[in-house]
């Protein structure tokens, strides 16, 4: 699990640093007004089939039975395999000729405003990527079950290498006007999907997974996928269900008065997310990816001790690197956003809105980090129902919250909510657990949390002081990008090493080496 676990964080933060560059270029380009509007919600349902198959409701339905086939008999796992992919590219191909019909007959009888349009359009031609990221999913769960874990945590580094190129090269080379590179970079991500596919054809071969076109659809091993799934796209992605009814209802009540939200908002808050999104996809989505096989491969063996000591480990583990992660975001979310996003079409005028959204959006980072691993022990036991449960509690709590907060905080007030609503879906699953396994569950837990406060607290003054140090230097983007460079590395060192000193057992994870 620790090597899986490294191995995924290291391609993972290469990934989400190129996303960084990426959202740079965006901003560089697009700024924060209408167009980045627009291709924020034309990249919105590609990107939220991603999320629920690439990091969610497909692979995680798939992983435990094909983990529980491959145990008795690799022939029918991989005749199980082919037809899951069969399956989910007929119904997602279906699913694209549907929308591809709604989308057009609503651009050209209903939508008579600019910007929308071109949100529509661009989402049409972006709609198929659907299909190959999802198809990547499942590839990249069968790889995770043979612990190969390098080609699919690479995937997301074609994606944002496809549309960096395609924002420099339309942008600079060809010139184009921010109105047609849109465009430009819509194709690049259907280039980048096919691009995704290729790069896990080769692993697979290795692993020896041959692919061919099955269609066993009632066999009881892909019954049991096809129960798991539904109530799976729910459980597991609470979080980008929330963040989704934020964009939503930022569309809904933004106004050129601003009261309560201004036309920006919906950028304010894709900004903030891809900030927010980076320790969770770096470390909490490596974490779970890692975990995920284990623990299924424990419950297929009816290893119940060993399960209990996997789910024990990952929440100590995520709760680990979390809330020195909220610490860090909170220090220095005004510097962030400035360093990175403050130029060309971005004005400094958005930057204090995109850090105060970011900060209550960071508020949430042990929630969303625990959700991924407590929903997926369920999952590992073939339980659906119980995440599924917990998720529409928070979903239904978060639009409460959502109408409520936008009138007192703005776009923070929809960022603190989707952080309230995680910590919520958690409890839910932590008292299941309980109940399931004992109290074994939260073995080590309060020593855990008591040595991370202690270690973030020393963090926290360290890097408090280095920020006041330089507090009388400018606030222009320069600046802020030396207060990261001073902050940010101390900020690892002294966390690190105020771990070591503690004995704190999770920084092997992270190290590879044991802590006396």
């Amino acid at each position: 699990m620790i090597k899986g676990f490294r191995q995924i964080a290291f391609l993972t933060t290469l990934s989400r640093v190129l996303g960084m560059v990426r959202d740079m270029a965006f901003a560089h380009f697009f700024g924060a007004g209408w167009l980045m509007t627009a291709w924020t919600m034309g990249f919105k349902v590609p990107n939220l089939a991603r999320r629920l198959f690439g990091e969610g409701a497909a692979s995680a339905s798939f992983i435990p039975v094909y983990s529980e086939q491959l145990h008795h008999n690799p022939k029918d796992a991989n005749r199980l395999a082919c037809t899951v992919v069969t399956v989910i590219f007929v119904i997602l191909a279906a699913i694209v000729v549907i929308g591809q019909l709604t989308i057009w007959t609503w651009y050209w009888l209903f939508e008579t405003r600019t910007g929308p349009r071109l949100g529509l359009a661009l989402c049409s031609i972006m709609l198929p990527y659907m299909i190959f990221v999802c198809i990547v999913a499942i590839l990249a769960g069968i790889l995770n079950v043979h612990r190969h874990f390098a080609a699919p945590a690479a995937a997301p580094i074609v994606l944002n290498i496809c549309i960096i190129g395609g924002i420099l090269f339309s942008g600079w080379a060809l010139k184009l006007k921010a109105e047609q590179q849109v465009f430009f970079i819509a194709l690049a991500v259907l280039l980048a999907g096919l691009a995704q596919i290729a790069i896990q054809l080769g692993p697979l071969r290795r692993h020896g997974v041959s692919l061919r076109p099955a269609w066993d659809i009632h066999s009881q091993a892909f019954r049991k996928i096809i129960i798991m799934m539904g109530p799976m796209i729910i459980g597991l992605t609470v979080t980008q269900i929330n963040t989704l009814a934020d964009d939503i209802i930022a569309l809904s009540f933004m106004n050129e008065q601003g009261d309560p939200l201004t036309y920006g908002a919906p950028s304010y808050l894709y900004y903030a997310q891809r900030l927010y999104q980076f320790p969770l996809g770096v470390l909490g989505i490596s974490l779970a990816t890692a975990i995920f096989p284990v623990m299924s491969s424990d419950a297929a063996r009816k290893d119940f001790n060993a399960l209990t000591n996997t789910i024990s480990q990952g929440v100590k583990t995520a709760m680990f690197v979390a809330v020195p992660a909220t610490a860090g975001i909170f220090l220095i979310a005004k510097p962030l956003v400035s360093a990175i996003f403050e130029h060309g079409q971005f004005t400094s005028a958005d930057t204090p809105v995109v850090a105060y959204t970011l900060s209550f959006y960071a508020v949430g980072l042990s929630g969303y980090f625990w959700q991924l691993i407590t929903a997926r022990a369920y999952y590992s036991l073939q339980d659906s129902k119980t995440p599924m449960f917990s998720a529409i509690v928070a979903v239904c709590v978060n639009v409460v919250l959502n109408l409520t907060l936008i009138w007192f905080m703005g776009t923070a007030g929809l960022a603190l909510s989707t952080a309230l609503c995680a910590y919520l879906q958690v409890a839910i699953l932590l008292t299941g657990l309980r109940r399931r396994f004992g109290r074994s569950i939260l073995t080590g837990l309060p020593l855990t949390l008591a040595k991370t406060l202690a270690a973030t607290a020393v963090m926290t003054g360290v890097c408090t002081g280095i920020i006041l140090a330089m507090a009388k230097l400018p606030a222009d983007r320069f600046f802020n990008v030396l207060r990261l460079a001073a902050v940010v590395p101390a900020a690892v060192v002294v966390y690190a090493a105020a771990a070591r000193l503690l004995g704190t057992e999770e920084l092997s994870l992270l190290t590879g080496r044991k802590v006396s």
